[in-house]
């Protein structure tokens, strides 16, 4: 088994393997140890665009698209809308920093991810509302179907509406959801071929 190291060890440990470095491979690693620490700081929302403007400038372009990329990397299909806008903000801030700017293209992919997004969840939501209202004026709806001891299916066992609504949710939004990660794919990819 494994022997647990202080906080002070490990900073220890990683000074001694620094130590034989060149002054280039020294200032990447600290490039590097920064970056990582703004990056921790912005996903714990502690960094508003304003700072990131401040605290990334002066970074090596390469550091800047790295940090672009973690952001990208770091939007899920199904991130929060407020997720979604703080990656946003935080990829144009960087992306101003930058030489070769192109914050068009990378908004419009965005916008384009944010719309489905809010669409996704609409659609969900809409889907839920008229599977209960089906499901409640439709009790056959709640039905489920259930073997006999012969093997045949029989529709007899009754469900709550809730459990109803789930299960044709269920049905209904895996087709939804093949397309929106289909086209949420696409647009991560086209995203980081942008960010240059």
């Amino acid at each position: 088994m494994g022997e647990v190291k202080s906080a002070f060890e490990k900073a220890m440990e990683k000074i001694q393997s620094i130590e034989g470095f060149s002054p280039e491979e020294r200032e990447e690693f600290k490039d590097r140890e920064k970056l990582r620490s703004l990056m921790g700081l912005f996903y714990k929302g502690e960094l508003t665009t304003e700072e990131i403007g401040t605290e990334f400038k002066g970074m090596k372009p390469s550091l800047l698209v790295e940090a672009q990329h973690n952001m990208v990397d770091s939007i899920r299909s199904n991130s929060s809308l407020n997720e979604l806008q703080q990656r946003k903000e935080g990829i144009l801030a960087l992306e101003s920093l930058k030489a070769r700017k192109n914050p068009s293209a990378i908004e419009s992919v965005l916008k384009s991810i944010e719309k489905a997004r809010r669409e996704q969840t609409e659609m969900k939501e809409r889907a839920i509302r008229e599977l209960r209202q089906a499901v409640e004026q439709n009790p056959q709806l709640r039905l489920r179907p259930v073997r006999s001891a012969d093997g045949r299916s029989v529709l007899q066992m009754p469900v709550s509406v809730d459990e109803a609504v789930q299960a044709r949710l269920a049905e209904f939004l895996a087709e939804h959801e093949e397309r929106y990660e289909a086209f949420f794919g696409q647009a991560i990819a086209r995203l980081k071929k942008e960010l240059r």
